[in-house]
């Protein structure tokens, strides 16, 4: 283990992991936080140490929380072997691909997760919608950041397109290139701060990452002309520090982010319909062809859109599909 200078309030310590250690605890083992998650091996940093672990505590049963990045965990012995992952703020995870049983930890003990979309062809609404749909469930506070505001004449266009999703979301729009533009996030950036990135391939994250650290040691691929799409940059799931003093979480990018457990981010984001479908003649209504049916009749009102509505009922099925419980019965 190499010595570092960070204090645990650097690395983003509060009361709430303080709580759940006791003096006798405290004596025997040190929280460390999990800066990274690497096939076989954890990268750790606290107070005094920086270096690696085991990824997996001892005598732990398969269904029990393993460390991700972002955890806070408890470390014992000369080796510094882990003891247990202290309960989170928050977690954001994503049915694992291949297997519906199955969940995959993404991120944990985040403040504030910028949402990254580019001005060009590749924007998508209903992609946005996913990632607002999760924020919301995992109770994290979100930013819509426009990348690319250099290749449009019409920046405001696209800003406009998120606020109809969430009229009081926050919306950033810069040039990830430019270390000025980018500064406008460094309110959400301060020290023992932790930020998250999500969005696809090919928006600008890396970059925006490399500004925002004043380097280029994360690496960057161009996007294809054609449909305006990257390819897959960032593999490891890791932590940077920020010149302001707080922490980033750049993960790999997520075309299809398959919801899982999200009925209360769903309701949210899609408050609109909710609301509409409580005026509906039957509580279980379909919106279909019932008669009464008020979400039905707002859209022929022209007061909700009959594409939103699409939406709504996919990630509404999807969320149905992929909940863990209905996927265990299916498998049995």
């Amino acid at each position: 283990m190499r010595s570092t200078d960070n204090t645990l309030e650097d690395l983003g310590w509060n009361v709430h992991f303080s709580e759940q250690i006791s003096g006798e605890e405290a004596r025997h083992a040190c929280p460390v936080r999990v800066t990274a998650v690497h096939r076989g091996k954890i990268a750790i940093a606290g107070a005094g140490v920086n270096g690696f672990t085991a990824p997996h505590i001892p005598g732990a049963l398969p269904s029990d929380d393993h460390p991700t990045v972002g955890d806070w965990l408890l470390v014992g012995g000369d080796d510094l072997q882990p003891v247990r992952v202290l309960k989170r703020m928050n977690l954001f995870k994503r049915r694992a691909p291949g297997d519906p049983r199955k969940e995959q930890m993404i991120a944990a003990n985040v403040d504030t997760v910028f949402i990254v979309a580019s001005c060009n062809q590749d924007f998508s609404v209903a992609r946005i919608e996913r990632y607002l749909v999760l924020a919301r469930e995992v109770g994290v506070h979100p930013v819509v950041v426009l990348t690319k505001s250099d290749l449009t004449d019409t920046p405001e266009t696209f800003a406009a397109a998120v606020r109809a999703i969430e009229p009081d979301v926050l919306v950033e729009t810069l040039d990830g290139r430019d270390p000025a533009s980018a500064n406008r996030l460094a309110i959400w950036c301060g020290p023992g701060k932790t930020v998250a990135f999500l969005g696809s391939s090919g928006v600008g994250k890396s970059t925006l990452v490399n500004t925002l650290r004043g380097s280029d040691s994360i690496s960057t691929q161009a996007i294809r002309d054609h449909d305006g799409t990257g390819r897959h940059t960032t593999t490891v799931r890791q932590m940077h520090r920020l010149a302001g003093g707080g922490w980033l979480l750049d993960l790999p990018g997520m075309r299809e982010l398959q919801l899982s457990e999200a009925a209360a981010g769903i309701a949210e984001i899609f408050d609109d319909f909710a609301l509409a479908a409580q005026d509906c003649r039957f509580s279980d209504c379909s919106h279909g062809a019932e008669p009464g049916c008020a979400v039905r009749a707002a859209i022929a009102a022209g007061a909700l859109t009959s594409a939103r509505f699409d939406r709504w009922r996919k990630l509404a099925a999807e969320d149905g599909v992929n909940d863990p419980r209905h996927a265990k019965r299916r498998s049995r």
